[in-house]
């Protein structure tokens, strides 16, 4: 029995999620109040394996009945459920542009004075402890409904036949936020910045000119034996404790060079261990700043 409750932020793309597992032959209820989660696995149990995967959002539309939300993650934690807890978000930005294009109501602004903002901020704080409780965080911010599909098909089809977790390397660039999928985060703009050299200001991380530039510096490549020692001995004690993903967040001014050739290289560092690994590129096409 497999059991895959979906959260998060109303508008971070629950309902695409849900469809997204339909396709993927799970057996999904929407907007389920969280007293009934244990109930469903044990009638799912008394099928004998007709129904062996439930996908389940269960959300603040709930009203008062969320609030017991955490008590039943900790009930199905004491109980030794299989079950996983998928958290969506995204920034607020976004959520509000979302909210407006749609034209749909968030769940909270009955309360407050009215604002989306407020809606969204009230809601942040209702869900802080559950996310907590979360064993797959995306962030859906730049994601395309396509994007969002893959990415649950890869954690929870694809991963199925692989024994190593699914490992994320993440570029991105400061000034426009920090990703907030990431489980670790490294901060590279201490090093040299190729967009002060007018040959590379215009190229990305990717190009060979700029990756020699940033490999060039001592720093560099002292920071990049640390980074791969640290990186190389945290998975294997991640996996022995049960975590299905790791996010890994390289950060620069811009998210176009240092960032970018650092994650590359951490990549391949990586993939050399015998690891799973996949490689984005957040800001990588937006305007030059560093």
């Amino acid at each position: 029995m497999e059991i895959v409750i979906i959260t998060g932020m109303s508008g971070a793309g629950k309902s695409l999620a849900i469809r997204a597992f339909e396709d993927m032959g799970f057996f999904c209820i929407d907007n389920l109040p969280p007293q009934f989660l244990p109930k469903i696995a044990e009638l799912a149990s008394a099928t004998k394996e007709k129904i062996s995967r439930i996908a389940a959002v269960v959300d603040i539309r709930g009203g008062e009945l969320f609030d017991d939300f955490k008590d039943v993650l900790q009930e199905l934690k004491k109980d030794d459920r299989n079950f996983k807890l998928l958290f969506l978000d995204a920034h607020d930005e976004v959520l509000i542009k979302r909210y407006k294009e749609t034209r749909r109501k968030h769940p909270l602004s009955h309360e407050g004075d009215g604002s989306i903002l407020e809606a969204i901020q009230k809601e942040r704080e209702k869900l802080e402890d559950i996310k907590r409780y979360a064993d797959f965080v995306i962030d859906t911010s730049t994601l395309l409904p396509r994007d969002l599909k893959e990415k649950l098909f890869e954690i929870f089809v694809q991963q199925k036949s692989k024994e190593a977790m699914l490992i994320t390397i993440m570029s991105f660039g400061f000034k426009y936020g920090l990703p907030l999928d990431a489980d670790l985060v490294f901060d590279v703009r201490f090093i040299p910045n190729p967009f002060y050299v007018d040959t590379l200001k215009h190229r990305t991380g990717k190009d060979p000119e700029v990756k020699e530039y940033v490999l060039r510096w001592d720093v560099t490549k002292e920071f990049l034996q640390k980074l791969f020692d640290l990186i190389l001995f945290l998975i294997p004690n991640y996996a022995e404790e049960g975590k299905g993903q790791l996010v890994i967040a390289i950060g620069c001014t811009g998210g176009k060079h240092r960032s970018v050739t650092v994650a590359e290289e951490l990549k391949k560092t990586i993939e050399n261990q015998g690891y799973k690994v996949s490689i984005f590129h957040r800001d990588i096409e937006k305007d030059i700043k560093g």
